[in-house]
């Protein structure tokens, strides 16, 4: 009897499937565990902090914004809309002068709702190592690494200080890729042990040099402050900065598996309105409410460009101090913190102003090294602020 050749090739088609099932099955049962959690979840996204495990950074007492008069009738001028939208913006504030100017939410996202810092995290740590440094919990900035890691006691990494890290230039091999699942970065999002990824990081440049970030040298200082201090980097941050400057709601910072460490690059996970007190307490010199909560003479430091450095351009760097960037638009001098999908916390000296300003997506493009998209937040911001 002759099979029927439709069904012939149904049957092959079948069993094909069948083994390709098969063999992607036992290919993501074999799969590290990182690996596994990025197949599934595949794009970083705000509301991350819902999958990973999270130490609270405990609030305190509340110390609430004043608002301008009509700041809810205020809203943002038309030219910038399309822009908003395209980017998926679910917060935009300004403030002035202490004074919420204008505020605005979208997607569902609220004054309450947290969101992923990202990178702006960066910046967080680069504040805690300051408040560590006046209070003696770290001596210098040009403390080896190896005083407080053993990891780097010997060898060509005992040649990195904590101003290598701060600065970007402790010539550490991490790989800061962010579309490769195989990349250290997305091991470190994912994976369940930062500690074993970034101590065992090699020396590729010699320190000091050359600018080239790298988020593993966040999480250094993040190992480095809690040792320092005896304390989880979330109990610190929330005495010495996140209750003295007043915040609202707990945040929460996401760590990579239960009783781990913060994810201490990313993660910090708060709402619009609590961002932006670092951004105040920027403007304030390091105080608040009459409390010196980081010193001054660290902040004039770390909102320094590290000049001395040289990019993988060949320029020297102008754009980045300790874990902070830095700009001029308008002729405004500007700092600010930097998130991968579009966080931006801009503080305005000139204009005693702090714009903010989250999101799900950022532009691809660059513009002076910067995220197109972050002028478009700036030149709104600034219109606000300067009354236009």
């Amino acid at each position: 009897m002759q099979l029927n050749p439709k069904l012939m090739n149904n049957f092959r088609f079948t069993r094909i499937t069948m083994i390709v099932f098969i063999v992607l099955a036992i290919a993501y049962l074999a799969s590290p565990q990182y690996l596994k959690r990025a197949l599934i979840y595949q794009k970083v996204n705000i509301d991350d902090y819902k999958i990973f495990d999270n130490r609270t950074v405990a609030a305190g007492n509340y110390q609430p914004w004043d608002e301008a008069p009509g700041y809810k009738q205020k809203s943002i001028p038309e030219v910038y809309k399309p822009v908003f939208d395209k980017y998926k913006t679910v917060a935009f504030v300004v403030v002035r002068d202490q004074k919420i100017q204008l505020e605005q939410y979208w997607d569902g996202y609220s004054a309450e709702s947290l969101s992923n810092s990202f990178s702006m995290a960066k910046s967080i740590i680069s504040l805690l190592i300051g408040i560590a440094l006046d209070e003696g919990d770290i001596k210098s900035v040009d403390q080896p690494v190896g005083d407080y890691l053993p990891e780097f006691k010997e060898g060509d990494k005992s040649k990195i200080t904590i101003r290598h890290l701060l600065e970007m230039s402790s010539g550490l091999s991490w790989d800061e890729a962010y579309a490769s699942a195989f990349s250290m970065t997305t091991k470190a999002y994912y994976g369940n042990d930062l500690p074993g990824l970034v101590l065992n990081q090699t020396l590729q440049r010699e320190p000091g040099k050359f600018f080239e970030y790298k988020s593993g040298n966040t999480q250094l200082l993040a190992l480095i402050l809690a040792r320092a201090t005896g304390r989880s980097v979330s109990a610190f941050a929330s005495e010495k900065l996140w209750k003295p400057i007043g915040a609202h709601y707990d945040a929460l910072w996401s760590i990579d598996k239960v009783y781990g460490v913060e994810k201490a690059y990313c993660c910090f996970n708060s709402n619009a309105r609590d961002f932006a007190r670092f951004g105040q307490l920027i403007l304030n010199h390091g105080q608040w409410n009459g409390r010196q909560v980081v010193s001054e003479s660290y902040l004039n430091q770390a909102l320094a460009p590290v000049s001395h450095l040289v990019d993988a351009s060949g320029k020297n760097v102008g754009y980045y101090g300790w874990q902070w960037w830095m700009m001029k638009r308008r002729n405004y001098q500007l700092f600010y913190m930097r998130g991968l999908n579009g966080q931006y916390v801009v503080v305005v000296p000139e204009l005693n102003s702090v714009i903010v300003r989250l999101g799900h997506k950022r532009a691809k493009e660059r513009i002076d090294g910067n995220p197109a998209d972050i002028l478009t937040w700036i030149d709104a911001g600034l219109d606000i602020a300067e009354g236009k």
